[in-house]
């Protein structure tokens, strides 16, 4: 007897439908499951097999074959074990009614198997249903722990369910699953942040380079001796992020998702991810991928900041992986039966010392380094990443006045509104072209929406020719001052946001120049 059940996997963000089909015949006795499954399919066997008898049914003793096609996809994941299960004991009855073959021929079912056949919560469930949705799916039977995750969903009806026998009660008419009711999401930013900019004395050059980063979207390399509050700084710049939209919000949370990261109480994302990894990551582990793909650093911190402190101990080649992905916006990983894209739109902000003890520059305290180890030391960030980094800011020693200032300082409460202010321009100025902050301008954008007044032209002709700057460094220049005039809401470029811009082009030319 053949029985055909639903299901779905993904492939990066997006997914397939699967065709589970379940062929039980005389002959030899075995439980075989092909379709290129890999281990953790293969494991499911097991699982399916002690669940059923477990639940009380019989298990024959018959050839049961389990096919999931399409078979030239490699299949991963527990997720088809309730699928499976259910196919399994629906062809074992034997001929099925209408009733029944519609209802599975129409219905997504995903879950794990325990043992005992209760239903365990499965990754990646909001794309899934999503997925499901897309193609034109109306029901899917999913787990119960799995339901809050995807209780926001319009359009499809969910079926949560603890335990195995739920379903085939349901399909016996012993008795009637409930559909989950769906529910508003409140999508207010109402995250409390355990760092404040108000927190930080001095450093205003540096408060005010990322604030520019966060209104526009712009990459940010700090650099200063040890202790004077590069991570610091760093830290609290999620606070003045821009609220999120509705579907960033949904984007991230489906990478989230696929990794388990969502939280029962918090299903969606609603702050802007931080991402800080240590510089003893792995290349797969920052950029994606594996033998079954999964996104990396890059891509959970999507819409986001990535953080990455003491940028010269990273090894070199990781760091050059960077530099596609920060142009592209995503990141491409092949492997030899399929290509999977993830998205990684983040900003970078990396910090650093001027010399491996830290001093080099310092007024305060002197340098012990030759200058063959400085150069070698900053030579391990290439020319082609600092090109990428849109601002240049020099963490500066803080005097002890500023320390013991009792000051009141602007809150982040108070530059995020600004920066949000700003993206708002933003938003409204690139409706029409594709894209959200100044920060992705294209070339042939840039001659539309940056255009300069004589004056300006000349101080930027000027400080091209002195820093020797290249074509992307005078584009993000252009960018950079586009950002900073909608911070004070005008229309026009002028003469004091370009030599603002250029300040933060001009740092790099100080350590890198001198030692090259």
């Amino acid at each position: 007897m053949l029985a055909i059940t639903k299901s779905v996997a993904l492939q990066g963000l997006d997914g397939y439908m699967v065709s589970i089909q379940v062929d039980i015949s005389s002959g030899i006795p075995q439980f075989e499951i092909v379709g290129l499954p890999d281990a953790s399919v293969k494991e499911s066997k097991e699982r399916v097999k002690t669940a059923i008898r477990n639940c009380q049914w019989e298990f024959l003793s018959r050839k049961i074959v389990v096919n999931l096609a399409p078979a030239d996809i490699r299949k991963e994941g527990s997720a088809f074990d309730l699928p499976i299960a259910i196919g399994i004991l629906v062809a074992s009855q034997g001929e099925k009614d209408n009733v029944v073959q519609n209802f599975l021929e129409n219905t997504i079912i995903v879950g794990e198997l325990s043992l005992n056949g209760k239903v365990e919560k499965v990754k990646g469930i909001l794309p899934i249903c999503l997925e499901a949705q897309k193609l034109g799916y109306h029901k899917i039977i999913l787990p119960k722990e799995n339901a809050n995750e995807v209780s926001m969903i319009n359009g499809i009806d969910i079926f949560p369910v603890s335990h195995l026998k739920e379903v085939m009660e349901h399909l016996n008419g012993e008795g009637v699953l409930k559909k989950l009711q769906v529910r508003e999401v409140d999508t207010k930013n109402t995250g409390v942040y355990p760092f404040d900019f108000s927190e930080v004395k001095g450093q205003e050059n540096a408060k005010r380079a990322l604030e520019i980063a966060a209104a526009g979207g712009h990459n940010c390399l700090l650099i200063g001796s040890p202790g004077s509050g590069k991570t610091m700084l760093a830290k609290r710049l999620p606070s003045i992020l821009p609220d999120m939209s509705w579907e960033e919000m949904m984007e991230v949370t489906k990478i989230y998702s696929i990794e388990g990261y969502t939280s029962e109480n918090e299903p969606i994302i609603k702050t802007r991810p931080f991402r800080s990894p240590h510089h003893t990551i792995t290349a797969t582990s920052l950029i994606g991928g594996g033998r079954n793909p999964r996104p990396g650093e890059i891509s959970l911190a999507h819409y986001g900041i990535l953080f990455l402190d003491e940028l010269p101990e990273f090894p070199q080649n990781i760091l050059e992986m960077l530099r596609e992905p920060l142009e592209d916006k995503v990141v491409t990983i092949s492997r030899l039966n399929a290509s999977t894209d993830y998205p990684c739109h983040f900003i970078l902000i990396a910090s650093m010392n001027p010399c491996p003890c830290g001093y080099y520059g310092s007024k305060h305290r002197q340098c012990n380094c030759r200058p063959e180890q400085i150069k070698k030391y900053l030579n391990r960030i290439s020319g082609p990443l600092l090109d990428r980094m849109d601002l240049y800011v020099e963490a500066d020693h803080v005097e002890y006045n500023k320390l013991d200032s009792k000051e009141v300082l602007e809150t982040s409460a108070q530059i995020r509104k600004r920066v949000n202010q700003a993206r708002k321009l933003q938003r409204e100025r690139y409706q029409r072209d594709g894209i959200f902050t100044n920060a992705e301008l294209t070339p042939k954008l840039l001659e539309k929406f940056c255009q300069l007044d004589r004056k300006s032209k000349k101080i930027l002709e000027t400080a091209f020719q002195k820093l020797g700057l290249s074509a992307r460094a005078y584009e993000r220049i252009l960018k950079v001052a586009r950002t900073i005039a909608d911070l004070e809401e005008k229309e026009t470029i002028q003469e004091i946001h370009i030599a603002e811009a250029i300040q933060y082009r001009s740092l790099d030319r100080k350590y890198w120049k001198e030692e090259s």
